[in-house]
C-alpha cells in the first residue's frame, strides 16, 4: 500500500540506460515523482557530481559485452515497470536488450525508446541535435529577427520540451492504461514529433487568418516583433520582458511609463512603436522599470540571470529553486495536493548503490504485479 504523503509514482521501478540529455530528463522526472530509478552505467562511465539531470537514483555498473553480467542485468528487467533507452534505433537490440526480448519476458514493462527522429522514417538512422530536429518541425523557422539566422533556444524546445515531456508523458499513459489491460507497451518518443505537438498553436495562427501570425522570422506577434511582445534593454545593461498583448495591458504599460496612449498595436505601426519603446527603457535601470510597475498589471517582470534566481522574492517564495547537495537547482514540479514529490538525492555516483537496489527488486516483486493479472486485448487473463 502506497503511503500517504508518498510520490504519486511510488512503487514505480524505472531501468534507465545511461544516455545524454532527454533521456536522463525523463529519468530525473520519473525520481522526483517517487519512482525507485535504476542506472545502468557503462565501465569506466565519469562521475557526475554536478549533473543535475542525474539525481535521486542508484547507479549500477554493468558490461552489456559479458554474458553472465548481462543475464544478471535481464533479471533486473524481468522485474522492473519501466525501461528507458535514448539510443539510435538498433543499438539495444545489437546488445540483447531489444523490446522482442525483454518485453516477451516481461509483458507488463513500459519500454521508452528516446530518439530525434524516431523508430521509423528516413532520418532515423541519421546523427542529429536538438537544432536539427526543431528545424524540420519547423519551430526553429520562426525564431529570431527578420533578416537574420533563426536562434536556438537553447535545447529546451526539442530535447527537453519535445523529447522529455512527451517522453514522461507517454510512461504515465502506458502505465494507467496498464492498469486496465494489464500488459505494457513500447513507447516511440521522437524529439521531431513532440517539437510539433508544441507548434498546434502556431499552426492554428497562421491558418486562421488573424494579422500578425505569419510564421517566418520578424512577421509573428510572439517572437518579439510585436512591440508588446519582446524584450527591452535598460540603462544599466539589463533587461525587462514585456508581454502587454491585450489592449488593456498595454494601455497601463503605455500610461505607467509615461508614454501616453498614443502607441499603436497595428503590425504595420510595430516598428515605430517599438523604437519609442527602446529609447524610453533606456532612461532608467531595469530594477526602477519593475519598482514603478509594482502591482500593475502591464506584464512586465526582469530578465533574471543565473545569480538572480535565489533571491527573487517570487521564486523564493514558491521554493522555485532549491540548493541541495551544494547545487542550485530546480525544485520539483508540478506540486500536488497529496502526494509529495522531492529531490531524491544528489547526482548519481557511477555504482553508487545500484547493487543494494536491484537486490531488493530481485527479492520482491514490483508492487504494480501483484493484483493485476496479465490480460489479452480483450481484457480476459
Amino acid at each position: 500500500m502506497r503511503a500517504e504523503g508518498a510520490g504519486p509514482l511510488a512503487g514505480i521501478r524505472v531501468v534507465e540506460f545511461a544516455a545524454l540529455g532527454p533521456a536522463p530528463f525523463a529519468a530525473m522526472l520519473m525520481a522526483d515523482m517517487g519512482a525507485d530509478v535504476l542506472r545502468i552505467d557503462r565501465p569506466g562511465s565519469p562521475g557526475r557530481d554536478s549533473d543535475i539531470l542525474n539525481r535521486g537514483r542508484a547507479s549500477l555498473v554493468v558490461d552489456i559485452k559479458d554474458p553472465d553480467a548481462l543475464a544478471s542485468l535481464r533479471r533486473i528487467i524481468d522485474v522492473a515497470d519501466v525501461l528507458i533507452e535514448g539510443f539510435r534505433p538498433g543499438v539495444m537490440e545489437r546488445n540483447g536488450l531489444g523490446p522482442d526480448v525483454v518485453c516477451a519476458a516481461n509483458p507488463r514493462l513500459i519500454y521508452l525508446r528516446m530518439t530525434g527522429w524516431g523508430q521509423g522514417g528516413p532520418l532515423a538512422e541519421r546523427a542529429g541535435h536538438d537544432i536539427n530536429y526543431i528545424a524540420v518541425a519547423g519551430a526553429l523557422a520562426p525564431i529570431g529577427r527578420a533578416g537574420q539566422p533563426p536562434v536556438p533556444p537553447l535545447n529546451l524546445v526539442g530535447d527537453f520540451g519535445g523529447g522529455s515531456m512527451f517522453a514522461a508523458l507517454g510512461i504515465v499513459a502506458a502505465l494507467y492504461e496498464r492498469e486496465k489491460s494489464g500488459r505494457g507497451q513500447i513507447i516511440d518518443a521522437a524529439m521531431v514529433d513532440g517539437t510539433a505537438n508544441l507548434m498546434a498553436m502556431y499552426l492554428s495562427h497562421q491558418q486562421g487568418g488573424r494579422e500578425g501570425t505569419g510564421l517566418e522570422s520578424g512577421a509573428y506577434f510572439l517572437d518579439g516583433s510585436a512591440p508588446y511582445y519582446r524584450c527591452y534593454a535598460c540603462a544599466d545593461g539589463r533587461y525587462v520582458a514585456v508581454g502587454a498583448i491585450e489592449p488593456a495591458f498595454w494601455r497601463i504599460l503605455l500610461e505607467t511609463s509615461g508614454v501616453g496612449t498614443g502607441l499603436s498595436q497595428e503590425p504595420d505601426d510595430w516598428p515605430e512603436a517599438s523604437a519609442q519603446l527602446e529609447a524610453l527603457f533606456l532612461t532608467r535601470d531595469r530594477d526602477d522599470w519593475i519598482e514603478l510597475f509594482e502591482g500593475r498589471d502591464a506584464c512586465i517582470a526582469p530578465v533574471l540571470t543565473y545569480d538572480e534566481l535565489e533571491s527573487h522574492a517570487h521564486l523564493a517564495a514558491r521554493g522555485t529553486y532549491v540548493r541541495q547537495d551544494g547545487l542550485l537547482q530546480p525544485a520539483p514540479a508540478p506540486r500536488f495536493s497529496r502526494s509529495r514529490t522531492r529531490i531524491a538525492g544528489k547526482p548519481s555516483q557511477v555504482g553508487a548503490g545500484g547493487d543494494a537496489l536491484a537486490a531488493s527488486w530481485l527479492s520482491s516483486p514490483p508492487i504494480a504485479h501483484q493484483s493485476h493479472p496479465v490480460t489479452d486485448n480483450q481484457g480476459a487473463p
